[in-house]
């Protein structure tokens, strides 16, 4: 009898844990069960470029009050729901690139590295963004990078390399419209001795900004096309709007919600009621900082993440027909929190930097390197030793160049690169901070682990646990009606 006794214990109790583990309604694998639940109005999607879990972590103690007994939580922690992997399809092995991480996003379809928007065989398929605008919904992306970059350009576009820029800036018009809203940086790509897409953009009907300054002004019966770069939006530790993701983000909900397409609809096919809209939100610089192993820029990064995830937070609690979703496509960097077998990271140094290290490297290399000067720039003291660095990699860039100069044309164009005066510097200043807050790198480039999930708001349920990157996508195009 207590042996039958024990097995129904064991029996219930492992049932309850299971209960426990797999919600009602949810399935553990990639099945998606959403009839029993009503579907978001407005669905935001934002990635975090290369935002592995070292860099959430890092940011929680960066932005932590060292007065303070506890350890303050942060934005993400409050909602983090899981974790997903990112591995590309099987022809690329097991570490994705930004392109195929994206195509999975967007399309719940795992593709080869470069893909945009395309299965192996490299044929066109349909994006979360597509479905939306298809259902009547207003779309829209904001990110800090160029808006044909390689995750906007993932849910706009159908190219077989990520690397054709200037194509995909064509196929945002020449394969029609998707978008209502365009907010990052591409002068260079819609402004050219070919083709000027901007002109094109406004023979459309958009409303076309290049003056940040007037993301406060955007009219309510046009599209709006916002470009604030040549490439990229400058690092946000340089930006004279250190948020610019925040700012952009909160122009693009406001317009969303209030743009009416009056221009594409008669008033007897237009809805009644707003049909909500899709809407991407990219921190594309996280993943450049970590390429460079810049954790200066990378926390400044992740601040304007953090502030902008904080107005969404808000926005959700006034808007809770709103689902947020947030992920990263890949880790970049192999950053460590905590490095050379020392049981310590300092942070510290990074809270009061106002300047990039790559812009410091260029003033660094314009005049003299003095204790004074260089301190003033990073906006902490340094050590003798620590300026003696910085003046030894000036010194050895300088030999470098003379000894390159002298070398025929022949022998120039056989050497690697030419050297730089800059990135001698931008590679000192960032060991000196690397060193300080005794930070870790283990590449230059992705790494293969899982990444979290982050969500709130109406129909986030469905986005806990462990799940693939192609769930993300499969989930929303349930949520979507597909």
């Amino acid at each position: 009898m207590k042996k039958l006794l024990t097995t129904i214990v064991i029996s219930l109790t492992l049932s309850a844990c299971t209960t426990h583990e797999t919600p009602a309604g949810i399935s553990s694998n990639s099945s998606l069960t959403t009839s029993s639940m009503s579907k978001p109005k407005n669905i935001i999607m934002v990635v975090g470029d290369g935002m592995g879990p070292a860099y959430t972590t890092a940011y929680r103690y960066f932005n932590d009050n060292p007065k303070t007994a506890l350890i303050e939580e942060t934005v993400f922690d409050r909602h983090l729901v899981g974790m997903a992997s990112t591995y590309p399809a099987r022809v690329s092995g097991y570490v994705t690139d930004s392109a195929a991480a994206a195509t999975a996003l967007a399309t719940g379809v795992k593709s080869y590295n470069g893909a945009i928007g395309l299965d192996v065989d490299k044929n066109p398929v349909e994006t979360v963004l597509e479905w939306a605008k298809k259902q009547g919904k207003k779309t829209g992306i904001v990110v800090t990078s160029q808006i044909n970059h390689a995750t906007p350009a993932s849910y706009l576009a159908h190219n077989e390399s990520r690397r054709n820029y200037n194509a995909i800036a064509d196929s945002y018009i020449d394969d029609g419209i998707k978008a209502d809203l365009y907010l990052g940086g591409g002068w260079q790509y819609y402004i050219r001795d070919d083709r000027n897409l901007v002109n094109e953009f406004k023979a459309a009907g958009f409303h076309y900004l290049d003056d940040f300054q007037k993301l406060n002004k955007l009219p309510q019966q046009a599209p709006v096309l916002g470009l604030f770069g040549d490439i990229a939006l400058p690092w946000a530790l340089d930006d004279t709007d250190k948020l610019r993701l925040s700012t952009m983000t909160k122009a693009a909900t406001k317009h969303l919600e209030s743009y009416q397409s009056a221009g594409t609809q008669s008033k007897e096919t237009q809805p009644k009621e707003s049909q909500g809209y899709f809407l991407l939100v990219e921190a594309s610089q996280v993943d450049w900082a970590g390429h460079s192993n810049d954790i200066a820029s990378a926390m400044a990064e992740m601040t304007d993440l953090a502030k902008t995830m904080l107005y969404l937070e808000h926005y959700v609690q006034n808007n809770p027909d709103t689902l947020v979703v947030l992920t990263a496509d890949h880790s970049t960097g192999g950053f460590t929190i905590a490095a050379n077998g020392k049981y310590e990271w300092n942070p510290e140094v990074l809270r009061t930097m106002i300047h990039s290290p790559e812009h410091i490297a260029k003033q660094l290399a314009k005049k003299e390197i003095t204790t004074k000067y260089a301190s003033e720039l990073l906006n902490f003291e340094l050590s003798q030793v620590e300026v003696k660095q910085l003046q030894q990699a000036k010194k050895q860039a300088f030999k470098e160049l003379a000894t390159f100069n002298k070398l025929d044309k022949k022998q120039q164009l056989q050497q690697e690169t030419k050297p730089n005066i800059d990135n001698s510097l931008y590679i000192a200043v960032k060991k000196l901070i690397d060193q300080r807050t005794n930070s870790g790198w283990t590449s230059v480039g992705h790494t293969a682990i899982d990444v979290p999930v982050f969500a709130f708001g109406k129909g986030s349920e469905i986005f806990h646990g462990k799940i693939d990157n192609t769930d993300i996508a499969k989930k929303i195009f349930s949520l979507l009606g597909k």
